[in-house]
């Protein structure tokens, strides 16, 4: 792609609305060999303003729950579906999801994962191409063709749910305890001892 360094996006005027809506294009942040990248939707206003994905309070959710299962975010590359933030935080549109698209295969195809880890239903669903009911899938590995490769796709609810519903943390702990089963994370405390 013409637009690219790597896994960087470095110029696109694709999406006007988000040309417009804009400060800066942001970018996925971690290693490019990480064996885990997570994908959220789209940049919102911190995210736009420091230019790096969840940075704002679900970030934090996300940092603490990828902690409590002895995953360091700094080994975890994080990006979006949609690197603009769309006016308003609203969802990304089809067109621009679509718009976006080419550069997260290269992404995905560059960093070359082990797993990759969907939060929310837009990135789920965007990258599954199909409806997803994620509070019941939330949890589950999908395996899908991205950009022509075989990956493993895990569903999990979006760490935002957890701050107007608590119920949903318990939904987020054990999916990203099987996003550390499956990278082979290494817990630090006993509490798994049970499992072996």
């Amino acid at each position: 792609m013409e637009n690219m360094e790597g896994p960087r996006v470095t110029d696109c005027e694709r999406c006007p609305a988000l040309v417009e809506s804009r400060s800066r294009i942001v970018n996925g942040v971690g290693p490019e060999d990480a064996d885990l990248l997570i994908v959220g939707e789209a940049p919102g206003e911190q995210e736009d303003r420091e230019g790096e994905p969840f940075v704002g309070r679900s970030g934090t959710q996300l940092d603490e729950k990828l902690r409590e299962h002895g995953i360091a975010r700094e080994d975890v590359r994080i990006t979006n579906c949609v690197r603009c933030r769309p006016p308003e935080n609203r969802d990304p549109t089809k067109e621009e999801l679509e718009n976006c698209r080419g550069y997260l295969e290269r992404e995905i195809e560059l960093i070359d994962p082990e797993l990759v880890m969907t939060v929310g239903k837009v990135p789920t669903e965007h990258l599954l191409e199909r409806d997803v009911a994620v509070t019941k899938e939330a949890g589950s590995v999908a395996e899908h063709r991205i950009g022509g490769v075989a990956r493993k796709v895990l569903i999990s609810v979006h760490p935002a749910a957890m701050l107007y519903d608590r119920s949903q943390e318990a939904t987020l702990d054990s999916t990203i305890e099987e996003a550390a089963a499956l990278i082979g994370a290494e817990r630090s405390d006993q509490s798994r001892l049970d499992s072996y």
